[in-house]
């Protein structure tokens, strides 16, 4: 997940433009809400907001880092590390 930030924030804007920043705004939102649902099961789960495409890199760090001080256990992780890899190869980064 870091290593997919970091080249998040190296992209330039035209990378980002083309889809690579709404790839990963989709991954924080999908980690954020693993993560609540995870912490409070029948809480209502928040839509992390589009604070722009230079902040998705951030926005995907807090998410997953959120996520792993909750995981269950290993397969949670591994799943949650193939999701971070499945959208590292779709934003094309």
């Amino acid at each position: 997940m870091d290593q997919f930030a970091d080249r998040l924030r190296a992209a330039p804007q035209s990378r980002l433009q083309r889809g690579a920043a709404a790839e990963a705004l989709e991954l924080a939102r999908e980690l954020s809400a693993r993560a609540q649902r995870l912490e409070e099961p029948s809480g209502e789960v928040r839509v992390m907001p589009d604070a722009g495409m230079f902040a998705v890199a951030d926005q995907v760090t807090v998410a997953a880092h959120d996520l792993a001080l909750v995981l269950p256990g290993e397969a949670a992780l591994e799943s949650a590390v193939a999701r971070v890899a499945e959208a590292r190869e779709r934003a094309g980064i």
